[in-house]
């Protein structure tokens, strides 16, 4: 039972499955809001496109 109990209160691992959930949050607000993003950064990429063009 004492090595049960040591087991629960080690806090070793608690930083590699903080960061792992995470990931997975992120990844799934990239699947989730992929199309979003993807016409985010196509604007983006146009709008600094038309500024260099302007510069020019």
């Amino acid at each position: 039972m004492r090595k049960w109990n040591e087991f629960l209160k080690e806090e070793d691992a608690n930083g590699v499955v903080e960061v792992i959930l995470i990931l997975v949050v992120l990844i799934g607000a990239v699947v989730i809001f992929r199309k979003q993003l993807q016409s985010l950064v196509k604007d983006l990429l146009d709008s600094v496109e038309k500024k260099a063009k302007a510069v020019k």
